[in-house]
């Protein structure tokens, strides 16, 4: 079994950052682990509070597990400050996994700011670089790049900028367009428009954090990166489809839709 770390902040609702992406490695079938950077206090109505923690102990426990345990690909996602980006581009500059996916996390869907101003350079020039894929929405892209992105066009000129920071691939999600979403992934000097059903909603927290988890566990597997971005898309999609309406805002996804289905749990009026 493929061994993959989340490196996030912990969601207090389960829907989104640590907690989706080991729901994430779990539903597809390989073994997570987790380094947490942050924990926040939050529900499906937005993000509380956030509390950082220390240096000291993200780094003790990324080099612990490194130490002992073979690790297949890290994905990163909630990284607030720059001396946490620092200290996980050190961990991960010695440990060389054989996969990076980053999740530039900025904002939450709450309007929350999770990375702090003047973090993102640092994240730019410290994380893009170790990234084997990076998984910006269009705002994300647009606050890396500096430019606005209204269409395909644009999205495309983005990820080249985007890999010219140090990304060896880049994927921008395309769902803040109008009309239904496309994904522009752009490896390996060429474009795939990843196309999809828009699913009409509101329980979509945590899509991002998901859909970097999967291309992690996708890549761990085996599959080259357009595989594994396009199977994730097909995951995350299913996973929305059959979202949880939970609680009174913006409810999750539905990470073991799959597993689910053939045990024949499924409890469809939750849905």
């Amino acid at each position: 079994m493929k061994v993959l770390l989340t490196i996030a902040g912990s969601d207090s609702c389960g829907g989104a950052g640590i907690q989706a992406d080991l729901k994430t490695f779990s539903a597809l079938g390989t073994y997570g682990m987790s380094v947490i950077t942050a924990v926040t206090a939050q529900n499906t109505m937005g993000v509380k509070s956030v509390r950082e923690l220390d240096r000291e102990i993200i780094e003790d426990q990324i080099n612990c597990l490194f130490e002992d345990i073979h690790i297949d690909a890290v994905k990163v996602g909630m990284v607030a400050s720059r001396e946490i980006i620092d200290v996980i581009g050190e961990s991960l500059s010695h440990w060389q996994p054989p996969h990076v996916v980053i999740d530039p996390v900025m904002v939450s869907k709450s309007g929350c700011h999770l990375l702090r101003p003047e973090a993102k350079e640092e994240l730019i020039n410290v994380l893009l670089p170790l990234a084997d894929v990076v998984t910006p929405n269009i705002p994300e892209a647009e606050a890396i790049t500096g430019e606005k992105i209204t269409n395909i066009e644009q999205m495309e000129k983005a990820a080249i900028k985007i890999r010219d920071l140090g990304a060896q691939n880049v994927v921008i999600k395309g769902g803040h367009l109008d009309g239904d979403p496309v994904d522009v992934l752009y490896a390996e000097g060429r474009f795939y428009h990843l196309k999809g059903n828009r699913v009409h909603t509101k329980n979509t927290h945590g899509t991002g954090c998901t859909f970097s988890s999967a291309i992690a566990a996708y890549l761990a597997k085996g599959y080259d990166v357009y595989e594994a971005v396009k199977r994730a898309k097909d995951y995350i999609t299913g996973a929305i489809e059959l979202a949880l309406d939970i609680g009174h805002g913006v409810g999750p996804t539905n990470h073991f839709y799959r597993i689910y289905t053939m045990a024949g749990v499924l409890d469809y009026h939750l849905f």
